[in-house]
């Protein structure tokens, strides 16, 4: 029916609910899978790819069309998993000194972290930056468009992984080791 997500972006922007239905569904898969790579967590991922679909509407109103639409719906998935992280922090802040029930709270939480998988366990130990830029390369994306994502140069996503695939290669080799990292 519309031959591409751009053509469907437009449409859905102007109320076609027809398009938006099949743009959400064509997109919704590389979204949660971006936002599981970058959380770490499959149902926080599930949360943030579900608060990216019910704001699309609105966000849908200012694409332009100057980028690829998965370039923009990636800028809005980092822009909104900042944004969660930044209200987890304040959160996690708010909540210190809340005696035993946040102490454990807080071991639940690090015991459910210790049973995810190796990866998503190395990529927690990476800086922002880096995570970021290694999820969106994980899910497909080239380095000139995980660039535009994240408003750095191509040069600076090949860095990037260079240096997130070195940390990797150390904490696999910790790991072996048996050291603590």
């Amino acid at each position: 029916m519309y031959p591409d997500d751009e053509t469907l972006a437009r449409a859905a922007a102007s109320g076609d609910r027809a398009a938006f239905g099949l743009l959400v569904a064509r997109v919704y898969d590389r979204v949660y899978g971006y936002a599981v790579r970058l959380t770490g967590n499959p149902a926080e991922a599930e949360d943030l790819a579900q608060d990216l679909c019910a704001a699309l509407p609105g966000k849908l109103r200012s694409f332009r069309g100057e980028a690829k639409l998965s370039t923009w719906l990636y800028r809005i998935a980092v822009n909104a998993a900042r944004d969660r992280f930044r209200r987890q922090a304040t959160r996690a802040r708010a909540a210190a000194g809340w005696g035993d029930w946040e102490e454990a709270r807080q071991a639940a939480n690090a015991e459910e972290a210790a049973r995810r998988d190796w990866l998503a366990e190395a990529m927690a130990c990476l800086n922002d930056d880096l995570r970021e830029t290694l999820a969106l390369v994980l899910d497909g994306v080239s380095h000139a468009e995980a660039g535009a994502v994240l408003g750095v140069s191509e040069g600076t996503i090949s860095w990037r992984i260079s240096e997130a695939k070195k940390r990797l290669r150390a904490v696999r080799d910790a790991d072996a080791a048996g050291e603590s990292r």
